[in-house]
């Protein structure tokens, strides 16, 4: 049977795709937000997840205003990196694995959730970034098969947080049922707090942050609690991407452990997390 061997969160900010693109690891601004990430890349290398389910946004690659689906999975043999315009060169295809995509499609649907069945799918940096962090180098992903799982957070209405955290606890139930033996690592992207645009532009709240890296480990269902307008209210326009780590953890089915955490600001206006949960059986 597949299990859930862990979940991760980082932001998926753009610039950190040009800072890697310019090995910019050592400069001042960058350094400790890079120094974070040796721990994650560490415990991947010892665990040797089979497939990586990547839980981010849509910037507007695949959907648009006119066209938003809530959820979309992709179910395609591979996943194509496009340009965005953001100055980050695309990157080679990331393989997919339709046969465990389409049995998470069937058993979240049996679950009365509607999903976006993309058989095509590109990827942005909303993958891309989290992935580059991660595995900087390709080799070592071996034979790593990705699955996308894009939530809506740019066009109102946006999924609530407990409507997200159910997701999550729809998708690591799909996981878990498949016959297969597969290492499954679970990540949510994106956020912390930040905004982009407005009178509240760079608006970031610290400690709502911390809580929410505090709460999403041992007290999620906290988390659920609160509405989209809170989350905007609270962590800005754009810091309702915490949806996306909603569904990362209700993903995780056992007894979580936290191996690693980080807190950064700023990069790219932008309050920066990272968390390691292994899920224990």
């Amino acid at each position: 049977m597949a299990r859930i061997v862990g979940g991760i969160t980082t932001s998926h900010i753009p610039a950190i795709g040009n800072a890697i693109a310019r090995e910019m690891f050592e400069d001042p601004y960058w350094k400790p937000f890079f120094d974070a990430y040796p721990p994650v890349r560490a415990w991947l290398d010892e665990v040797k997840p089979d497939v990586a389910i990547v839980v981010y946004n849509d910037h507007g690659l695949n959907f648009f205003l006119d066209k938003m689906p809530t959820f979309s999975v992709g179910a395609a043999p591979e996943y194509q990196n496009k340009d965005e315009g953001w100055g980050l060169q695309p990157l080679p295809p990331y393989p997919g694995d339709p046969e465990l995509s389409w049995h998470i499609i069937n058993s979240v649907v049996a679950e009365d959730f509607d999903l976006c069945t993309c058989q095509e799918m590109a990827v942005d940096h909303g993958f891309t970034v989290p992935m580059s962090l991660l595995w900087p180098d390709r080799a070592k992903m071996g034979g790593l098969k990705t699955i996308p799982l894009v939530v809506n957070t740019v066009q109102h209405p946006l999924p609530s947080p407990a409507r997200c955290f159910k997701l999550g606890q729809a998708l690591g139930r799909a996981v878990e049922s498949f016959d297969k033996d597969l290492k499954v690592v679970v990540i949510g992207t994106g956020g912390l707090s930040h905004q982009l645009d407005g009178e509240r532009a760079g608006f970031i709240n610290k400690n709502f942050d911390l809580m929410c890296l505090e709460k999403i480990v041992d007290d999620p269902e906290a988390l659920t609690k609160y509405s989209i307008h809170d989350l905007v209210r609270l962590a800005g326009a754009q810091g309702a991407e915490l949806i996306l780590w909603l569904v990362m953890r209700g993903a995780l089915t056992g007894t979580v452990s936290k191996l690693h955490s980080n807190y950064h600001i700023p990069i790219s206006n932008t309050g920066a997390g990272l968390l390691l949960l292994e899920n224990a059986a």
